[in-house]
């Protein structure tokens, strides 16, 4: 077996890494679970450690994991630059693009999206506005932004506006590494409701959650809410209470390295959809599409 891993051996542990379950990885790189689990088994047999621990709730990134992650970011990251840099930029792209983005897509999706349309595209004037859905739908149709990436799940419906999806991100319940919850074959939103419930509120969160267990005729018992995912972070992971958020803003750890366990709900919950948006009575600028195609390419 050659010692060199592959990229597409990388590519199948960041999945795991990120989902915490060989079932979802393999969903969202549309292959099969068996060559995850061979792909993850090989690159662990190369390094000679263990790069997750088994648990019955998934795959838990070890300490080793969690380093090994870091590294192979990295190595991607670099993989993207190199790509971006040999790439023919003919005809050069002028103009200006003023971009909105909401709080959560600011913070968990923007940058690297950012980073690489600024290489490809230096002599394009972008301009980065992090506004509320209100805001972003305002100043879409006042045509004081061009374009936005939001999470279009919260967009009013009625509103003049375009919407093209990006990435759609499972909800699911996050709790400390010694809940009991842990034991359960199956958690719904019921046996949730006794449980102290720390409300995350930005980007309209609390809203969102409130309406799903509305539906199902429930209420969290809240204990706590606020505008900080890593104040529902820390709180979640010391054993304060539990919450359920978006695998995109999920971390394994909290700041203090205290452990989050997330689990799957057997309610209906929905997504968070992130998207780009513009203004149906407005075509969009050359820089505009550019910055859409390498949305897409970026989050396919």
């Amino acid at each position: 077996m050659s010692r060199d891993p592959s990229l597409r051996k990388l590519r199948y542990f960041l999945a795991v890494a990120d989902s915490g379950r060989v079932t979802q990885a393999a969903v969202d790189l549309n292959v099969s679970q068996s060559s995850i689990t061979t792909g993850v088994r090989e690159l662990e047999e190369q390094l000679g450690v263990s790069l997750f621990q088994r648990t019955a709730q998934g795959m838990r990134l070890t300490q080793e994991g969690v380093r090994f992650q870091q590294q192979v970011i990295h190595i991607f990251q670099a993989v993207d630059e190199a790509f971006d840099n040999l790439q023919d930029h003919q005809p050069q792209l002028e103009g200006d693009l003023n971009l909105a983005v909401s709080y959560t897509v600011a913070g968990y999706f923007l940058p690297s999206l950012v980073a690489r349309f600024q290489r490809r595209y230096p002599w394009v004037q972008l301009r980065l506005f992090e506004a509320s859905r209100p805001e972003i739908e305002q100043g879409l149709l006042s045509g004081r932004f061009d374009l936005a990436i939001a999470l279009i799940s919260n967009l009013d419906g009625a509103a003049p506006i375009e919407r093209q999806s990006l990435t759609h991100s499972p909800r699911r319940l996050w709790v400390c590494s010694h809940h009991p919850l842990l034991s359960r074959d199956t958690v719904s939103l019921r046996d949730l409701a006794h449980h102290p419930y720390i409300m995350l509120t930005v980007d309209e969160a609390d809203q969102t959650a409130i309406g799903y267990w509305q539906q199902a005729g429930l209420e969290p018992n809240t204990l706590f809410q606020t505008s900080s995912v890593e104040a529902v972070r820390s709180l979640v992971a010391n054993g304060t209470g539990i919450s359920i958020l978006s695998d995109m803003v999920y971390r394994p750890w909290s700041l203090e390295g205290r452990r989050i366990e997330h689990i799957d709900l057997a309610d209906p919950i929905p997504t968070m959809d992130v998207g780009l948006a513009w203004a149906q009575h407005r075509p969009l600028e050359a820089s505009a599409k550019a910055f859409c195609d390498q949305a897409l390419s970026f989050a396919s």
